[in-house]
């Protein structure tokens, strides 16, 4: 090889590496560089109003994100979290429209949203079927049922308790973004700070290694898938505190910006890889996108087009990261 060779490949190789460095905090650096250009667009976004709903608004996205990080993590996809979320939803309001205990509804809401999450696992872990195929049937699924279960229509919920949730907080710190900083601190002290936590990481990291070494690979696919539906169950509970009813329609946008936002916060579609904060910062971009277009009057039909494009994006910076 020539000097001038070695020269020219050093230097890609350096490009690379810097890149690499940037990909690393793409969605703390997106999530600022788009601040700004809303500021700059309208004064009426860096309020603090705004950004107190906007970061309410984002803690749903947030917990349902946080669920699609365990199943990526370990190398698979969870598409079936477009038909939880609503599913444990319309659980919730179903339960509470028949005069069973707000609590009793809540519960059996977080816990339809795990079952389903256990369903995936069992099919994906310990049957060995496709994640993408396994999901995507539960996607189908889910949006029949929760149809059949609610006829169609719109659940109304009506409860104090879920009003306070959604609307109250200590001082200026509102309950939401505590329940949605509280799921990133488990989550990020299951996958970094515990034995399950690392054998996630291995499986996703090579998984033929993972076995070798002794990890029980199908628990932990299981595990993984189950802890998906747990967070999206809890999202559901959100979802209708936040919307005062269960509505059953196909949360497309949601399961699409789940993704996005755990890739573009930093993890590996092929698993290995995993960052909470990065997820929580992906999270918070994708709602501030849709909050800015609002305020801005962009129309709503551009909204999945600029979802789709960023979901591009993260994929093209996926490919820097080592």
């Amino acid at each position: 090889m020539t000097a001038e060779a070695t020269e020219e490949l050093r230097a890609r190789e350096g490009r690379t590496e810097i890149l690499a460095k940037v990909a690393e905090f793409a969605a703390p650096l997106a999530l600022v560089v788009l601040w700004v250009a809303f500021f700059i667009a309208t004064p009426n976004f860096l309020t603090a109003d705004n950004i107190g709903d906007l970061l309410v608004a984002s803690t749903i996205l947030t917990v349902l994100a946080l669920g699609q990080q365990f199943a990526i993590t370990v190398g698979g996809i969870d598409l079936s979290v477009g038909a939880n979320l609503p599913w444990a939803a319309a659980v919730l309001g179903y339960l509470a429209s028949h005069g069973y205990p707000m609590a009793v509804a809540i519960g059996a809401a977080v816990l339809s949203g795990l079952a389903v999450g256990v369903v995936n696992g069992v099919l994906i872990g310990r049957l060995h079927m496709t994640d993408f195929v396994v999901t995507l049937g539960m996607l189908s699924v889910l949006n029949g049922v929760t149809l059949l279960l609610t006829h169609g229509n719109t659940e109304a919920v009506s409860s104090r308790f879920l009003q306070r949730l959604a609307l109250d907080g200590i001082g200026p710190v509102r309950w939401f973004w505590l329940l949605a900083l509280l799921a990133a601190l488990v989550v990020a002290g299951i996958i970094f700070r515990t034995r399950i936590g690392t054998h996630l990481l291995a499986t996703g990291g090579r998984l033929e290694a993972a076995r070798d070494t002794g990890i029980s690979v199908n628990r932990i696919r299981l595990f993984a898938y189950a802890m998906s539906g747990l967070l999206c169950g809890i999202a559901g509970v959100m979802l209708v505190a936040r919307n005062g009813g269960a509505d059953p329609s196909l949360q497309t946008t949601y399961l699409l910006s789940s993704i996005a936002a755990v890739v573009l916060g930093g993890s590996s579609l092929s698993g290995g890889k995993a960052s909470v904060l990065g997820t929580v910062c992906g999270a918070v971009l994708f709602t501030s996108l849709i909050n800015g277009f609002t305020i801005l009057g962009i129309s709503q039909y551009y909204q999945p087009v600029a979802v789709g494009a960023v979901l591009l994006l993260a994929a093209g910076i996926a490919r820097f990261r080592k």
